[in-house]
């Protein structure tokens, strides 16, 4: 006797919430940038093709995960087919039809995910900035074990990260990071991190064992880039040049070449002191700035989305998004969805998408 086969998910696999996609327009619109690259002159300046190669970039991982949400449905469709034919090896068809069905699933998240990115800044690069509470070495310490979690996360889905700017801790840790971190919408799956972290364990730098809680912000910005044009007056912004702190090799703390610029209107400051060439850290500085400005009008924007559904629940960035418990139990919640996750060591290190889904879901749920 066979058991009843798992239902089939295909039926709505190319179907996702929220909307909809057509893999041959996808398709259409890739021969077009294509041709468009490889007219005459078209590299003179490839300065002016970053966009194009950008989408060109974004469109074929679409289409590259089309196809494979295709070719899983068809593979479930044939153990499916299979399983229910089959009496003498329908043990063996009904555990690949159960493999297949849970890659399936996977794809479907992913094709979900996407489908919930719909800002135009969500397609963005990200600046990713991290900053321990209070409590010195302790949050410190929090802040780099957050740092890894985010360059783990990163490498899993083959993005690339740059440091920006780091000021290492005086004991352990880091006082300050700023990365940017590079692939298909980071910044709009990054966004779901921005707020104030918890850690609840037993510190390792307290010689009487006792437990402690450390707290580090997180925020995420859309990396400008070159792609967008900020009005910014030269006029409106104030360069100081000063010496590098922390600890370091020869010639640090000893040449002024850390830089920080200061957007006067607005009071939005970025600052770098990671290169000892004072002309390399001013263009760091600035491109943060940009970001934070662009970020500006991101979240004014964010704000007039807000009041059209201001009778729903408000969408916070809140103080404390979640929590990362090492004793005397081991849980991750998010405070925004109730997600939680029993697994810590997989959480700390880098595997946090299902709280990023559930956040996007919650931010969509919230405005249709």
């Amino acid at each position: 006797m066979i058991c009843a086969p798992p239902a089939n998910p295909c039926s709505n696999a190319l179907k996702p919430s929220g909307g909809g996609f057509d893999p041959a327009s996808l398709e259409e619109r890739l021969k077009i940038i294509e041709t468009e690259l490889s007219r005459p002159g078209a590299w003179e300046k490839p300065e002016g093709l970053t966009p194009l190669l950008r989408e060109k970039s974004a469109l074929g991982n679409e289409i590259e995960r089309l196809d494979r949400l295709r070719k899983s449905c068809e593979d479930m469709r044939e153990w499916l087919a299979l399983a229910q034919d089959e009496e003498d090896g329908d043990a063996e068809a009904l555990e690949s039809l159960a493999r297949q069905q849970k890659e399936l699933a996977a794809l479907l998240d992913d094709t979900e995910l996407v489908m919930l990115l719909s800002a135009e800044e969500d397609a963005k690069d990200a600046i990713l900035e991290i900053h321990p509470g209070a409590g010195g070495t302790e949050s410190q310490d929090w802040a780099e074990m957050l740092l890894r979690l985010y360059t783990r996360w990163a490498a899993r889905r083959k993005y690339t990260v740059e440091e920006l700017d780091l000021l290492p801790g005086d004991e352990a840790g880091i006082k300050s990071v700023t990365l940017r971190i590079a692939g298909p919408h980071a910044f709009g799956f990054l966004k779901s991190e921005r707020g104030i972290h918890r850690l609840i364990r037993i510190s390792p730098f307290d010689a009487s064992g006792r437990r402690h809680t450390s707290f580090a912000s997180v925020d995420v910005m859309p990396d400008a880039g070159n792609e967008i044009e900020l009005d910014i007056k030269e006029a409106d912004l104030r360069i100081d040049i000063f010496r590098s702190s922390g600890p370091g090799g020869q010639s640090v703390n000893t040449t002024s070449s850390a830089v920080r610029v200061t957007h006067l209107p607005t009071g939005i400051s970025a600052q770098c002191q990671n290169e000892k060439s004072q002309h390399h850290n001013r263009e760091t500085a600035l491109r943060v700035l940009k970001a934070r400005l662009y970020n500006l009008e991101v979240q004014k924007r964010e704000a007039e989305r807000q009041a059209e559904y201001a009778d729903k629940e408000a969408i916070a960035f809140g103080s404390q998004i979640r929590t990362y418990t090492l004793q005397p139990y081991r849980l991750v919640k998010d405070h925004r969805t109730g997600r939680e996750a029993g697994d810590v060591d997989a959480v700390l290190d880098g595997q946090i998408d299902q709280f990023q889904h559930d956040y996007l879901l919650h931010l969509h749920e919230l405005r249709h």
